[in-house]
């Protein structure tokens, strides 16, 4: 397999204003030609562009403003980086959406919302770059998930199947483009932590990961040509066991999760249902 392009290439990071975007645009900066930055609003880009061009003065950073879940303003940023000679080298997928909620009490446009966060979008833009990729016979797809794809979760039953179709997305993807140049690799992390934020109350330390370590864990993995990525020595360890559990015992650990949801729900005061973020913390784009 030959080299991922990053060294003087192009990386489109889509969310890239917050989460693991932002951390592997920290990384990426110093190694590549050019970094274009995608969110939903261009202005949540700029703190970080200043702070790149900072200490990377010759750095290309292109901030684009798009809503990635709207096909018309995907079209229009792809078409906004042909007319400028912008040949996009490796593909960051990192739009997920999570909500925690029982189903049946879900809103649907949130669930909507996931749904085309965290299926449509990273279809929909691997479809898009693929080809050309191919074509040059180099590049690179970084699918950012979650480890949810392995667990059976009460109250994130959205979220965690949109995490099993980007697990077999991206392990599918890989057999289609094996020996042809380009990397497909998903990475999968745990609960997330930022620098300066509280961590959050029951939470292990020993599976707790800042969002820095996840992201160089998870650009090493890549480099590496790796099918998954799991950040985090406890998290890995977790993650490698879950496969060989059966399936009655993660019924079972997921009942325990359901007890515990219901019982955090009946704690709420009457109100519309809260919406709390997917373990993995990823960055809407």
């Amino acid at each position: 397999m030959r080299p991922l392009p990053i060294d003087h290439g192009t990386v489109l990071i889509i969310g890239a204003a917050k989460g693991i975007g932002r951390e592997l645009a920290r990384l990426l900066a110093r190694r590549v030609r050019t970094l274009v930055l995608v969110d939903r609003q261009a202005q949540a880009l700029e703190p970080l562009r200043e702070e790149l061009l900072l200490s990377y003065p010759t750095l290309g950073v292109i901030l684009e403003s798009c809503d990635v879940c709207d096909p018309q303003q995907v079209d229009a940023l792809l078409a906004s980086l042909d007319e400028h000679f912008v040949r996009v080298d490796v593909l960051v997928n990192n739009a997920a959406e999570g909500d925690q909620a029982l189903y049946a009490q879900e809103d649907w446009g949130r669930v909507e919302a996931m749904l085309r966060a965290n299926v449509w979008v990273p279809a929909l833009l691997t479809h898009r770059l693929l080809k050309p990729m191919l074509e040059r016979g180099r590049g690179g797809i970084l699918n950012i998930g979650s480890g949810a794809a392995q667990l059976i979760l009460p109250g994130s039953a959205t979220f965690s199947a949109t995490q099993r179709f980007l697990d077999g997305f991206t392990e599918a993807l890989r057999l289609e483009v094996e020996g042809r140049g380009v990397t497909v690799t998903r990475v999968a992390p745990g609960p997330l932590w930022e620098a300066g934020v509280e961590v959050a109350d029951g939470v292990e330390p020993f599976f707790h990961l800042s969002l820095e370590r996840c992201a160089r864990e998870a650009l090493a993995g890549f480099e590496r040509g790796e099918a998954q990525v799991y950040p985090g020595l406890g998290h890995r360890w977790v993650m490698r066991l879950l496969p060989m559990l059966p399936r009655g015992l993660k019924r079972t650990l997921g009942r325990m999760a359901l007890r515990g949801l219901t019982r955090e729900t009946l704690r709420l005061p009457q109100q519309a249902p809260q919406v709390l973020p997917a373990s993995s913390e990823p960055s809407p784009a």
